[in-house]
């Protein structure tokens, strides 16, 4: 039972090395099986077993480097946006259930959403609230992957991921592109996290600068610089 041991003890090393494991909490019933491995007694094989087994199916790599990511730079491809985010955007945008022209002339709806031919939807038309967070979720899944390729690999933290998709989610992907956005781009290549804060001030709509654009863009840079995502707007 000790060669078993040892392999299965060898096998949760190369593991966590290999980041399958990395950053899970250990329960303190696995903590004490670990505590056990190594003392005078170890637990049996089917006990191991069970515990990896119950580790595996509580946590995922991919959750764990979510978590992480509040306190460590990683892979915005392990990131989605956060509930934080999330309410500051709809505190931004708003929800509306009726299709409206935004500052830019585009048919909007919902929390921002752009409307797109095939939702077969017109100016004055109205839509469920149901609806409405189908398109947010939707818009945001768009977003994030947005954001992923801008990134190409850089490691972001949480509040830095999160400014970047509202970055995107306003001015959409082509407006960051490197055509569009060619400092940000480079600074983004460079690693440069201070120059892209400084590249997140978009504050025109339809050739014209919007005072909640401002706003805006001081909320995105103060999420993106200190995780601060209260509104900056006067009480």
């Amino acid at each position: 039972m000790k060669s078993g041991l040892k392999n299965r003890s060898r096998r949760l090393r190369e593991s966590w090395r290999g980041g399958s494991l990395r950053g899970v909490p250990v329960s303190l019933a696995a903590a004490g099986m670990a505590l056990a491995t190594i003392g005078n007694t170890a637990p049996s094989s089917a006990t191991l077993d069970a515990a990896l087994a119950e580790l595996a199916n509580e946590f995922s790599y991919d959750d764990m480097a979510a978590r992480n990511a509040e306190v460590m730079r990683i892979n915005a491809a392990h990131i989605t946006s956060s509930e934080k985010f999330k309410q500051a955007l709809v505190e931004e945008e708003g929800v509306r259930y009726t299709v409206y022209r935004d500052v830019a002339g585009y048919p909007t709806v919902g929390v921002g959403h752009l409307v797109l031919p095939e939702d077969n939807l017109s100016v004055g038309d109205t839509i469920s609230h149901e609806r409405a967070m189908q398109f947010l979720t939707s818009d945001l899944k768009k977003a994030e992957a947005g954001v992923v390729r801008l990134l190409d690999g850089l490691d972001v933290y949480q509040h830095e991921f999160d400014a970047l998709v509202d970055l995107v989610f306003n001015v959409g992907e082509g407006g960051v592109s490197e055509s569009q956005s060619p400092r940000l781009n480079t600074a983004i290549a460079n690693a440069d996290y201070g120059a892209i804060a400084d590249e997140l001030n978009y504050t025109t709509a339809g050739g014209a600068v919007a005072g909640g654009l401002i706003h805006r863009s001081d909320r995105r840079a103060a999420i993106f610089m200190d995780a601060n995502y209260e509104n900056p707007r006067p009480a």
